[in-house]
């Protein structure tokens, strides 16, 4: 079985990537296909061969590929798959409009129907303005967006929160696999110090600014692990408690998961891998109470949640968790539910069922 892995654009690390880490190891010789590949954001993808598009070429695109979605649509559709038998694609927004061969199964990997579309617009287009300007192109990416969700074979969703959108938005049903975290690597350890902590992309949607603004007025630390396009703004909230750590090694990634207070996990995320490693270095999330947070934590035995999506809600919530402890070893003990190698076998099998079942299919 000869297997292509697809992912959107190869130009940075976070929880989509880790997922291409772990389908390295099931199909170590399956290419990896991209609109673009950005060598210095992505030196995970140095163990891949990569392909990429015509995008490639054009100036500033390996960085900044949001200016150019409907090139990106195009570059996508570019590519031949026609000597592949199975290709999975790992997309939140172009990478299931692949065009593949009748004979080629597509498994879609589903991070979430692309958001800026449907489930998160209104925190992309949050101003009136940019709002009505943006409606004409919006609405026909939406309808594109529509049509290349007929292409995939099978849809896999890495949570229910995204299966729902599925559903929902494409009218599609999706075999739920959670995204793999490893529990070898993420560890209990060192003593608890006093700072909380945020390992994200500094993106708008993430919500950085309640987490900085909270702790700005109970005057605590917080250390700030990523990068994005927010850090400029995000810095200029943040006082004298608030630290920007930048995009830190695995090793001192779990340095911090096993020092730190608790995670704060502040936005309505479609998994959220971050936190998952929290749980397996022992260290307690407060999660606002919307989408996959709700699969993964549990109220007063791995942390707290937020009700409201603001600063106060947040503030409340922190004061609660300095009034408890929790045990270390449940908390490890929940992350084992989402463990790669549970999302090892499990999507190997899904694989292996779907191309068997694909080939009695072809033979009737």
């Amino acid at each position: 079985m000869k297997v292509a892995l697809v992912y959107d654009h190869v130009n940075r690390i976070g929880g989509a990537e880790r997922i291409l880490q772990s389908l390295h190891e099931l199909y170590p010789d399956a290419p990896l296909y991209s609109c673009v590949y950005d060598q210095g954001g992505a030196p995970w993808a140095a163990e891949y061969t990569v392909h990429t598009s015509f995008l490639q070429k054009i100036p500033l695109a390996k960085k900044y590929h949001e200016f150019f979605p409907g090139l990106s649509l195009l570059a996508m559709e570019s590519f031949d798959f026609s000597d592949f038998d199975v290709v999975i694609s790992v997309t939140s927004c172009e990478g299931k409009a692949i065009i593949t061969a009748p004979q080629t199964l597509h498994i879609c990997y589903c991070l979430t129907p692309t958001r800026y579309l449907w489930s998160h617009y209104r925190d992309y287009f949050n101003q009136y303005i940019l709002k009505w300007l943006s409606m004409p192109m919006i609405s026909m990416l939406r309808i594109w967006d529509m049509y290349a969700s007929w292409r995939p074979d099978k849809f896999v969703a890495i949570s229910d929160t995204v299966a729902q959108r599925i559903n929902k938005y494409y009218q599609k049903s999706a075999t739920i696999i959670f995204p793999p975290v490893d529990t070898g690597k993420f560890i209990p350890g060192n003593k608890r110090q006093d700072y909380y902590l945020i390992v994200s992309r500094l993106v708008k949607y993430k919500h950085i600014e309640l987490a900085i603004n909270a702790c700005n007025k109970l005057k605590r630390s917080l250390k700030i692990v990523g990068d994005g396009p927010q850090k400029k703004y995000l810095q200029k909230l943040s006082g004298a408690t608030i630290e920007f750590a930048g995009n830190l090694t695995d090793e001192n990634l779990v340095k911090c998961f096993q020092e730190c207070r608790a995670l704060i996990f502040p936005q309505n995320e479609d998994f959220g891998i971050s936190q998952v490693e929290a749980l397996a270095c022992g260290c307690p999330v407060i999660a606002f109470k919307r989408g996959a947070a709700l699969e993964v934590q549990v109220e007063g035995i791995t942390g707290e949640f937020f009700i409201n999506q603001t600063t106060d809600s947040l503030i409340e919530a922190l004061l609660k968790f300095e009034e408890k402890s929790y045990d270390e070893n449940r908390l490890r003990q929940r992350s084992e539910k989402f463990a790669k190698i549970k999302f090892l076998q499990d999507f190997e099998n899904l694989v292996k069922e779907e191309w068997s079942r694909r080939n009695r299919g072809q033979h009737l």
